[in-house]
């Protein structure tokens, strides 16, 4: 057995040729035969592991396979760890789906007892990527040696192992931290497609880390004339999930979507808009890009998924590009219904884009004539789900308590037909006095508990907290969805109070706090004043 040809025991040669070539090939009958006859336990143990990889490529009679299977079995505790690990990328390679493999378990708990031999950076990121998502306790073994051998990954291996992460869905922070710090600090020259994983894997994982970001934008940014416009809608993708706008990166991503746009097809296009919005970025390009969108896009509206029309029609009102086509596409009875009264979460989700969509429409489309959605659809009660309270909710709502001074004169948590929540409501008279909120009719309620009208000179005040996830990363810019709430809220005749968490925090006292907000509703009511 062991004078087989090595071209017959898993070499490339045999890998070059044909199946039917191979398995009608004189030599390897007779290699075939002479196995039959000699004992495989002699078989040394490269040989032996070759001679499997090309069995199973073969497709042989799966007792035949078994055999050599099970030699190997026996041979596992005495085989190289590399060899156990290129057996095991061989195996894992040929699962599909839930399949189970006994060869593979047994490699698995010899991987997972012997992961201290490994001593390159080649198997553990072969690891990684291929066999570590078979048993998340070698994956955790395998996290701890990629983090000793960190900063001898080259780019590639880095590359590999962020989407390998990111496609277990594992948000390892230590290796996260560990891979990024040697990716900047070694100042690496990074190509295009290791650019757009490592962003993707960052995105799809929501792992921050601001210097890679901007490692990405820079080194990204001469390319993008050269780059297919699926890897510019793909980039801009994963920065919006990671809510990070590089101004220089998306005006140049801004412009190839004008130049180049009769390759994009709809959908992409649209995904470019839904990047914008959830980011609130307006291009200095914005007339002729806006005009690109609605040119590409006006005549295949009907044939887009009707959950991405409905994300395209609201990512459209974030940007105040909206047209009433738009509005009247989603609104309109017969495509409304497919989503009001979806009780999932992700029907509660597009209900508020339409009550949004909606809210635009009233609010900001001066001659729309409807359609509208009718009262009842504007119903926000279960839409919102249940949250536990912050410490900002709970600590500006304690302070308001104060600042009221009575019960009656502030409404907390109040969902409005517009489709937003407010923290709290207020009423003052002209002399900036609180006035009972309940016995004033309220056209922003879905059923309002007064019935008299505001007074001459009084004013409507409504609190909105601004948490850390509201804003883009690293600045104090709201994301596109708040941006539109301040303005529905505005135009729907509210005098806005802003707390943002970054102001709130700093104020250490009760008394203090009392203060900065009754400063805040001063301000409000000054600028209305001024206007």
């Amino acid at each position: 057995m062991q004078s087989i040809p090595q071209s017959l025991l898993g070499c490339s040669p045999a890998l070059k040729r044909s199946h039917s070539d191979v398995l009608g090939c004189s030599a390897f009958q007779a290699c075939n035969n002479e196995e039959n006859k000699e004992n495989i336990s002699q078989v040394w143990n490269t040989a032996l592991v070759n001679l499997l990889k090309s069995l199973s490529w073969l497709g042989l009679e799966q007792r035949r396979v078994r055999s050599v299977e099970q030699e190997v079995r026996w041979r596992l505790k005495r085989l190289p760890f590399k060899q156990l690990a290129s057996l095991a990328d061989h195996l894992a390679a040929g699962i599909r789906g839930d399949e189970q493999n006994e060869l593979l378990s047994d490699l698995l708990k010899q991987l997972e007892l012997r992961w201290t031999e490994i001593d390159d950076t080649r198997t553990v990121v072969m690891l990684i990527a291929k066999v570590g998502s078979f048993s998340p306790a070698l994956m955790d073994r395998l996290e701890d040696k990629a983090l000793e051998l960190a900063e001898q990954f080259s780019p590639e291996d880095t590359r590999k192992i962020a989407m390998a992460l990111a496609f277990q869905n594992r948000r390892s922070v230590p290796l996260l931290r560990a891979i990024s710090y040697h990716l900047v600090q070694k100042h690496f020259t990074l190509s295009t497609n290791v650019l757009l994983d490592m962003a993707f894997a960052y995105g799809k994982l929501n792992f921050h880390q601001t210097q890679v970001f901007q490692k990405i934008a820079s080194d990204l940014h001469p390319h993008v004339a050269k780059m297919a416009h699926w890897d510019v809608v793909r980039c801009l993708k994963s920065f919006a999930f990671l809510k990070w706008l590089n101004l220089p990166l998306f005006e140049a991503f801004a412009q190839y979507t004008v130049d180049n746009a009769d390759k994009f097809e709809p959908v992409l296009l649209s995904n470019v808009v839904l990047a914008f919005a959830r980011l609130n970025f307006q291009p200095s390009c914005a007339e002729a890009f806006f005009s690109v969108i609605h040119e590409r896009l006006g005549a295949h509206l009907d044939s887009l998924d009707p959950f991405l029309l409905v994300d395209l029609v609201w990512s459209l009102c974030v940007l105040q590009q909206a047209k009433s086509l738009h509005l009247q596409k989603v609104l309109a009875p017969e495509f409304r219904t497919r989503f009001l009264g979806d009780q999932s979460p992700k029907g509660h989700n597009y209900q508020l884009k339409v009550i949004h969509i909606n809210s635009t429409a009233r609010l900001e489309c001066t001659g729309y004539v409807g359609p509208l959605l009718p009262q009842e659809a504007l119903d926000l009660r279960e839409l919102h789900g249940e949250r536990k309270a912050t410490p900002l909710q709970s600590g500006l709502k304690e302070t308001l308590k104060s600042v009221a001074g009575e019960e009656d004169k502030a409404r907390f948590e109040v969902d409005t037909v517009f489709g937003w929540q407010l923290d709290a409501e207020m009423v003052l008279d002209g002399d900036n006095r609180a006035l009972p909120v309940a016995i004033f009719e309220a056209p922003h309620l879905l059923q309002s508990e007064g019935s008299k009208p505001l007074p001459p000179g009084a004013k409507r005040l409504a609190f909105l907290r601004w948490e850390f996830p509201n804003f883009s990363n690293r600045s104090k810019d709201l994301l596109g969805r708040f941006v539109m709430a301040r303005r529905h809220l505005e135009a729907a005749g509210f005098l806005l109070v802003d707390v943002p968490y970054y102001e709130w925090f700093d104020l250490k006292s009760e008394w203090q706090r009392a203060a900065f907000l009754r400063d805040k509703m001063n301000k409000a009511v000054a600028e209305e004043m001024a206007k």
